[in-house]
């Protein structure tokens, strides 16, 4: 997809989003969701990342990028679990919410998965397909456990700069007994196997879609 193109859907549908917002606001009187649109805001930056590494053509200036989208990359498919957010709340109709948490989640689960795989066509152009598919694989697991740090342990991305001890600390009590935290794995695994099922199928219903189309223009 031609960059302008995917930019241009990105904006779309996050402004979406953002009107459900606001409607929502205007409605209930409440701001209780504002958190959603800094949520989005955060699952965007991925993108941002990925779409300055596929300009760049050396390691030593991509490394720093790609590090960089590694460390926010959680943030799209963490919005998945503001579903958790969804319950009766005044004079609210539940029906809305739920299209509200659900627009934000797919858009920003969209936002990750087209950032992915500008990174992954990167990564294959740069070493091989087996190299890049190992990258996504490896992505989506530390997705998961990104998603418990998040969701569990109310880590954010920029603490690995503003408290790297503690976070740090966090984590490799986990790692140097991972038979006490079994909710930490069960999170880890469990999002990371659903984020790659649904990966697969993403790029399954492109590459289709393409060859589909290759095969009406020759008949």
């Amino acid at each position: 997809m031609p960059i302008f193109r995917l930019l241009l859907i990105a904006m779309l549908s996050s402004s979406w989003c953002l009107a459900l917002l606001g409607l929502r606001f205007q409605w209930s009187g409440q701001t209780w969701f504002s958190f959603m649109a800094w949520n989005l805001f955060l699952a965007s930056i991925p993108l941002g990342f990925a779409v300055i590494l596929i300009k760049i053509d050396r390691w030593r200036l991509a490394t720093p990028l790609i590090a960089g989208w590694l460390l926010f990359f959680p943030n799209a498919p963490y919005v998945l679990t503001d579903l958790l957010h969804l319950k009766e709340r005044g004079d609210m109709p539940l029906w809305f919410d739920l299209l509200m948490l659900l627009s934000f989640a797919l858009v920003s689960l969209w936002l990750g998965f087209q950032s992915l795989h500008l990174v992954q066509m990167w990564i294959t152009e740069k070493t091989s397909t087996l190299t890049a598919w190992a990258f996504v694989g490896a992505s989506l697991l530390l997705s998961g456990f990104g998603i418990y740090l998040g969701r569990f342990l109310r880590w954010n991305s920029w603490d690995i700069i503003r408290r790297p001890g503690a976070l740090m600390n966090d984590i490799w009590v986990r790692f140097a007994d991972p038979l006490a935290h079994e909710r930490t794995w069960g999170v880890t695994l469990g999002f990371g196997g659903l984020l790659l099922i649904a990966y697969l199928f993403w790029m399954f219903s492109v590459s289709s879609s393409r060859d589909f189309r290759t095969h009406v223009d020759r008949a």
